[in-house]
C-alpha cells in the first residue's frame, strides 16, 4: 500500500533520519572501550536507535491511519 499525503514524506523523511544516524561517522562517535550498563556503548546505541526509530514508524503509520 502507498502512502500519499503528509504520512507518506514523514516515513521518506524518517528513512533518511535512520539512514543518517546508522551511517559510519555518527556511529564511530559511540565506538567506546567503556561499557555502558555491561554492554559496549556502539550496542547500546544502535538498540536505543533502533527502538526509536520503530517508535517513530510507529506513531507516523498509526498518526496517518486516523
Amino acid at each position: 500500500m502507498m502512502r500519499t499525503g503528509l504520512a507518506g514524506q514523514r516515513l521518506v523523511a524518517a528513512f533518511f533520519v535512520g539512514a543518517l544516524l546508522f551511517n559510519y561517522p555518527v556511529l564511530s562517535l559511540f565506538d567506546r572501550s567503556e561499557p555502558f550498563i555491561g554492554m559496549p556503548m556502539l550496542w547500546v546505541c544502535l538498540f536505543v536507535l533502533w527502538a526509536m526509530m520503530i517508535g517513530v514508524v510507529a506513531w507516523i503509520v498509526e498518526r496517518g491511519a486516523r
